[in-house]
């Protein structure tokens, strides 16, 4: 198959240009089948529709913040707890509450793990059953501190 340059002096070879017309003819086509269907995009059906009462969505829980320093000493809140036996009667009443409250435990980072066991295991045994944890969020890698 032979291709014609840009140089059609003394050549008798065709030029290869690029054919449009069946570019032209799928817009043209393309076109007509969005006249023809855009008016039914808008069109709307008319509908009576039952009415129905839709329960009342609950109220969010409570959150009781539950904090353990790096010496494994217990906050509620900003409160200083003093014993385990005083943090498991806390837990238990928190957890007869309806609805029932989240805790969110926020532990240092020198925390041993064992502490933070203890503080879930107990949290356990008294019912509760959304225990989440509060971190820090990393930062960003644009931050040079």
């Amino acid at each position: 198959m032979a291709f014609g340059g840009f140089d059609q002096r003394g050549s008798s070879q065709p030029m290869a240009d690029i054919n449009t017309t069946p570019l032209v003819d799928v817009m043209l086509v393309l076109l007509v089948i969005f006249i023809i269907t855009a008016p039914l995009l808008t069109h709307s059906i008319k509908l009576d529709l039952p009415n129905a009462q839709a329960p009342a969505t609950p109220a969010k829980p409570e959150t009781i913040t539950l904090s353990i320093d790096a010496a494994g000493g217990l906050y509620w809140g900003e409160e200083k707890i003093a014993d385990d036996q005083m943090l498991a009667e806390r837990l238990a009443g928190a957890a007869v509450r309806k609805p029932q409250p989240e805790l969110h435990l926020r532990a240092d980072r020198e925390t041993r793990y064992q502490r933070i066991a203890e503080v879930m295991s107990s949290a356990q045994r008294a019912g509760l059953a959304k225990i989440g944890f509060v971190t820090d969020p990393a930062p960003s890698r644009t931050d040079t501190r």
